[in-house]
């Protein structure tokens, strides 16, 4: 079995869109007529955003919502950049607040932890060379 999607449930679609693009340089691959769903290209595992109305109908209950000014969930996204001064920077003036700046961890990967829009938790990380 291998990991096929990651679906966010967002407010805003388009926002979400334009956010992952701008800040981490992802491709948008597809939206749903509808508005309601979208498909950004970044490899082998697909990110999707879901909007979270949509969402409720899906699961047919409530569920945690992602909100910026709440303590994040338990999840988290891991990108690995090539130049992480850079990415941490544009992904910074794109909007991605800060939880921790890049820094060298005893596991010998440089890491910096942000939040997206919606308040889910980014990471930027790279093996040390």
């Amino acid at each position: 079995m291998q990991l096929s999607y990651t679906i966010l449930y967002v407010a805003d679609v388009n926002r979400s869109i334009r956010f992952y693009k701008a800040a981490l340089g992802l491709k948008h691959r597809f939206t749903h007529e509808s508005g309601d769903y979208a498909e950004m290209e970044t490899g082998a595992t697909t990110l999707a955003f879901c909007n979270s109305v949509l969402a409720k109908d899906i699961l047919k209950q409530e569920y945690l919502q992602s909100v910026p000014h709440r303590p994040p969930l338990g999840t988290q996204l891991t990108f690995e950049p090539k130049d992480m001064k850079q990415a941490f920077e544009t992904a910074v003036k794109h909007g991605a607040a800060v939880v921790s700046a890049p820094e060298i961890k005893p596991w010998d990967f440089e890491v910096a932890m942000l939040r997206d829009p919606d308040g889910h938790l980014v990471e930027l990380a790279r093996k040390v060379e």
